[in-house]
């Protein structure tokens, strides 16, 4: 569970589906289902850092591998800006009651309402960066205690809130289709928006999966992990979201990073809503920790195989990638700054996408490799060769439905890693170094 159970039921309901955002979950969750069972099979396969670049190295060569690690990439550096930014708005909320307040120039992303940086943002994002600078085991003992405390902030939220829930916030469950200035709201159009934006509510099982390596027997621990993580997230994403717009009115949630604690205070609960956000803030650092210890691991990945300057690759006394880990912080901060929270998350989709599509199709070339030069795995996906056709074409169609900006910024983030990867990579790689070594 990331800041997005948090943040974006809200604000999805109020721009896209109204009392419906539940259906754009459970759409979204079927699609992230698919790709999970991929993800499963790849991870127990080829246990190693890197997860989808790594993988796509493997079975498609190193091109592709590039395109669908560099994909990847984009949705590290940006989750970190979008959970440092939705963490910052639940802080925010904690402590105006008690008169504390931010300038508007120190709580907002450059450019927006009167913003020159998210300070919050800022100084959280690089606690965790130190935090995970000092070894995976304490960061990971940190992260453990989060969750427990965070599906305890959830499930609160949901009983507490049952209680204020009235039947007529629901009338009517879809509204009627119109376009607004945030796109179509309403109907089916407004649902497949609202799953374009809420789609990186689930790409939690990425992470897992990019720590392979260091997990113990991942061939069974690894798919165990990413589907039942999966599964928990869904039951709760849907709870949080119909609860959240039966208590008020969805049209309230527009432009709040912090509808959990909004509706618990409208309904009387401001104790229960202190306890939840207090709770949901400190438990925001697990999302945190889990992009960074992931990100850093896929650009160590990179600079390894002399894809990016070797230094990134490079390990301290310690044997830790904090040389790539503080390359992935300084670029989520810098990010955070220039962009607004509710097109962050667009942003992550859209990397995460292009790298599920990659991984879904990777698995026809990794059946005819498994027993051979790679070692049969633990898990294989179900339903072979339907399924992973299934994933590729759902994450197509979540693709479709993102915005045209997020498309835009998509497309020249791939245009930047095909010229680094034509002007750098392909000559510095290791592959391509050690087949002209084998060659002479």
């Amino acid at each position: 569970m990331s800041t997005s159970i948090f943040t974006l039921p809200g604000e999805v309901a109020a721009m896209h589906t109204g009392p419906a955002v539940a259906i754009s979950f459970l759409v979204a969750a079927v699609v992230a289902g698919l790709v999970a069972f991929a993800y499963a099979e790849m991870a127990a396969a080829m246990p190693f850092a890197g997860s989808a670049y790594s993988w796509i190295n493997v079975v498609f060569g190193e091109f592709f591998g590039w395109i669908a690690g560099w994909a990847l990439l984009a949705e590290y550096f940006i989750a970190l800006a979008f959970v440092g930014s939705g963490l910052s708005a639940n802080f925010r909320a904690l402590i105006a009651p008690m008169g504390l307040k931010l300038p508007a120039s120190l709580s907002n992303a450059f450019g927006t309402d009167g913003g020159v940086v998210d300070l919050v943002s800022v100084i959280v994002i690089a606690l965790v960066a130190l935090l995970v600078s000092r070894g995976v085991s304490r960061a990971a003992r940190v992260e453990n205690i989060l969750v427990v405390l965070k599906v305890f902030a959830v499930l609160l939220f949901i009983v507490v809130g049952l209680f204020a829930i009235k039947a007529t916030n629901y009338v009517p469950f879809v509204p009627k289709y119109h376009e607004t200035a945030n796109g179509p709201f309403g109907g089916w159009q407004g649902i497949y928006a609202g799953v374009s934006m809420i789609f990186l509510s689930y790409i939690g099982f990425d992470s897992i999966a990019a720590n392979s390596a260091e997990a113990v027997n991942p061939q069974k621990t690894m798919p165990r992990g990413i589907l039942g993580s999966l599964a928990i997230a869904v039951v709760l994403f849907v709870a949080v979201s119909l609860v959240l717009v039966g208590m008020l009115p969805y049209q309230k949630y527009a432009n709040s990073a912090e509808p959990v604690g909004l509706a618990l205070r409208a309904a009387g609960h401001g104790g229960v809503a202190v306890v939840v956000q207090t709770i949901a803030v400190v438990g925001m650092f697990t999302a945190l920790i889990g992009m960074s210890m992931a990100g850093s691991r896929l650009i160590y990945s990179f600079g390894r195989d002399g894809m990016l300057p070797k230094w990134l690759g490079g390990l301290d006394k310690s044997k830790r990638p904090n040389r790539a880990l503080w390359t992935l912080t300084i670029g989520g901060i810098l990010i955070g700054a220039f962009f607004p929270f509710a097109f962050l998350s667009q942003l992550i989709s859209a990397g995460t996408l292009i790298a599920f599509m990659f991984v879904s199709l990777g698995i026809y070339a990794l059946r005819k490799r498994e027993g051979k030069d790679i070692a049969n795995p633990a898990f294989k996906m179900p339903l072979y060769p339907v399924l992973p056709a299934l994933g590729f074409l759902a994450s197509l169609f979540v693709f479709l439905g993102l915005d045209y900006q997020a498309k835009l910024y998509a497309g020249i983030w791939f245009v930047l890693g095909l010229v680094i990867y034509f002007a750098y990579g392909m000559r510095h790689s290791y592959l391509n170094n050690k087949g002209a070594d084998d060659h002479e």
